[in-house]
């Protein structure tokens, strides 16, 4: 079938782990190594900190590394969770 390489490409490329670095925001939050998948790019990263969220944006920019690229998420806002 013609279109299941594309489908296995499409297939791989959603699991495949990303490493990134978050930008802004809380310090602490910024010295633990995390990773994504590939296709959570172009969302909001929401992480859980305290008694809200800190929310984080991937604009396309990325940086080397150990020989790797990461990419940067900045930090664009806080909500706080609803009681």
């Amino acid at each position: 079938m013609l279109g299941e390489p594309a489908k296995q490409v499409e297939a791989a490329m959603s699991v495949t782990q990303v490493k990134i670095a978050l930008s802004g925001g809380p310090s602490e939050l910024a010295a633990t190594e995390r990773s994504v998948l590939a296709s959570a790019l172009d969302r909001t990263l929401k992480i859980r900190h305290g008694a809200g969220y800190e929310h984080f944006v991937h604009g396309g920019e990325f940086q080397a590394a150990d020989g790797c690229e990461i990419a940067v998420f900045r930090w664009s806002h806080r909500t706080k969770i609803a009681e």
